[in-house]
């Protein structure tokens, strides 16, 4: 068995690299050949923390493991990430522990990606203005990887506590693009393609607010009853998504769906963009909406890629387990 530690996982696996195991995992994915299983996340009653698992198995690229991990909201505190995750693959042909990778970072780098995948398949192709709601840890992986995938102009931000935005602007011009602190209302009326990265439990994008034409990720949603935008935008969206069964319970169209103004059947996997089997975006006028819930396979695929890369250059600890 190999181990990959957390402090080395920056040192073997890029953006880049993200982004191809993350949208080569929503092309298995609505291929049939990649399927998650069911997602379990509880509040534990210690430590205000939620704890669970994500897992599934990729016949393609025979990934198969689980992440296990969850949000210690004090961790802060305590100098540490609040969210923590670790990463263990199996052995498809054996079944015995071949890997445990640290999840943190992974976990950074695939949210990201699948935003930026979303951007590359669905966002028009002469975007200029990238708004970003939110301003947690989260949201630097989300700017410096969806910047990547159009040629932006400028980037406007907003949060809830502006103070925070400061992190944001120091990214955004290393990325050599000016930032500006906006309302929600004005990132709405500037923006081309939208990343929302927050944990409410209350819309803070609405319908009347959003311009034809947007692309909107939505990051933040994992969880019944968290809410990024109204029901009325995700109604009047083209809503993609990771998984639908997540979408519609756990994700950003559940609120939608539990009124009646969106169809399971109306949303489609994102998966199917990338395999040529769904256009994607209709027209330059069109509002897209990617539910990005966030899939155990994503973490397998990442972490997989760092083990090999890791071992490749003798940095993986090898354990007779």
């Amino acid at each position: 068995m190999r181990i990959v530690p957390e402090a080395i996982i920056k040192d073997h696996i890029s953006r880049e690299d993200s982004f191809e195991a993350v949208e080569q995992v929503f092309a298995s994915m609505a291929a049939r050949s990649a399927y998650n299983f069911p997602v379990i996340r509880e509040a534990i009653g210690h430590a205000d923390a939620l704890y669970g698992f994500k897992s599934g198995f990729d016949r393609n690229a025979l990934n198969l493991g689980l992440k296990s991990g969850g949000y210690w909201p004090g961790n802060s505190e305590k100098g540490l990430t609040n969210h923590q995750s670790t990463v263990f693959l199996f052995d498809a042909d054996t079944g015995k522990c071949s890997a445990i990778v640290g999840g943190n970072l992974l976990t950074a780098l695939r949210t990201a990606a699948a935003a930026a995948v979303s951007v590359a398949h669905l966002a028009r192709k002469d975007a200029e203005v990238l708004g970003i709601v939110g301003a947690g840890h989260q949201a630097s992986f989300q700017l410096r990887a969806v910047a990547e995938q159009r040629d932006f102009k400028k980037v406007v931000a907003w949060n809830r506590s502006p103070e925070k935005l400061a992190t944001l602007e120091q990214v955004a011009r290393e990325l050599g693009l000016p930032f500006e602190a906006v309302s929600v209302e004005d990132l709405c009326a500037q923006s081309d393609v939208i990343v929302t990265i927050t944990s409410s439990f209350d819309a803070i994008i609405h319908s009347d607010q959003v311009r034809p034409g947007t692309h909107i990720a939505c990051m933040g949603t994992d969880t019944k009853g968290k809410q990024e935008v109204d029901a009325a935008l995700v109604a009047r969206s083209s809503v993609f998504t990771d998984e639908i069964a997540q979408s519609t319970t756990i994700g950003e169209a559940q609120h939608a769906v539990a009124i009646g103004s969106l169809s399971e059947a109306a949303i489609v996997e994102l998966g199917a963009v990338i395999n040529g089997a769904h256009p994607g975006r209709g027209s330059a006028d069109e509002v897209t909406l990617f539910d990005g819930t966030g899939v155990g396979l994503q973490d397998l695929a990442v972490a997989a890629t760092v083990v090999e890369r890791a071992s490749k250059a003798g940095a993986a600890i090898d354990v007779d387990f």
